[in-house]
């Protein structure tokens, strides 16, 4: 196996690693663990020895005697743990609606008494 092999194969590994990880998180991780297991199979066929071997139109040096290729299918991967919900915290700050409709209130009622106080003193 040569240095690019090598390097090759703990990419590979590496992404099998993260497959198994994102799988067993659960939630949108989960759904990226199946295409992460794919992408650890396609690098592991793209090994510089099996790339000059398919060039010189050889036989891949992983074969079987019947010449099917000797590739170990990707390990299953895990189904994930359900996490149990975190209660919401709540800070204990009142509701941002009851703000906004409290502010709502306030300005009608200062523009009420502008507006009145206005009337007192008009200016002709």
């Amino acid at each position: 196996m040569t240095k690019g092999d090598t390097l090759v194969e703990r990419g590979a590994a590496l992404l099998d690693e993260l497959s198994h990880k994102a799988a067993t998180e659960g939630g949108f991780v989960a759904k990226l663990a199946e295409p992460l297991a794919e992408d650890a199979a396609f690098l592991r066929k793209m090994k510089p020895t099996l790339v000059l071997a398919r060039l010189r139109g050889e036989p891949p040096p992983d074969t079987s005697q019947n010449g099917a290729p000797m590739i170990q299918p990707p390990p299953p991967v895990p189904e994930p743990n359900p996490k149990p919900k975190k209660a919401k915290k709540s800070d204990g700050g009142p509701n941002p609606l009851v703000i906004a409709a409290a502010a709502l209130v306030a300005g009608v009622v200062v523009a009420k008494v502008v507006d009145w106080r206005g009337h007192a003193h008009p200016r002709f």
